[in-house]
Order: structure tokens, then C-alpha cells, then sequence
């Protein structure tokens, strides 16, 4: 589900691989209590279903959000 501002935290290194070309990694940090909510920590069982399916606006918010915060 797309997240809050808070509860979800993108960062982006950058440096010089072994071939001598520019690399980015990206990291992305989701609160533990907001994984909890939507069945997706790691101490949950992933077969259970804990939450209704998301609704169909999901995907179109989700990319929006991260064109936002991409500045794309």
C-alpha cells in the first residue's frame, strides 16, 4: 500500500564499482509496526492473509508517490 511520509524512508548511495563505472544503491527502510499492519513483517507467517486485498487505485498511487519522491 502506498505509505505515509513517515513511515517509509528511501536513501541512495552512490560510488565507483570495480569496472571503474558509477553505481547506485538503493535502500528503502518501512516502519516494523506498518509491516505488521499490512501481514509483511518477518516474524509473520506470509500465508496468512491479515488484511482485505488492496483496492484497485493502489498501483497508479504507489508509482505516483514514487515519481514523487524520485523528483521524476
Amino acid at each position: 500500500m502506498p505509505f505515509a511520509g513517515e513511515l517509509i524512508r528511501c536513501d541512495l548511495a552512490c560510488g565507483i564499482g570495480a569496472d571503474g563505472h558509477w553505481r547506485g544503491w538503493y535502500t528503502v527502510r518501512v516502519d516494523a509496526a506498518t509491516l505488521h499492519a499490512l501481514g509483511l513483517h518477518p516474524d509473520q507467517p506470509t500465508s496468512v492473509i491479515t488484511a482485505p486485498s488492496p483496492p484497485r487505485w493502489w498501483h497508479a498511487a504507489a508509482e505516483r508517490n514514487a515519481e514523487r519522491c524520485s523528483g521524476g
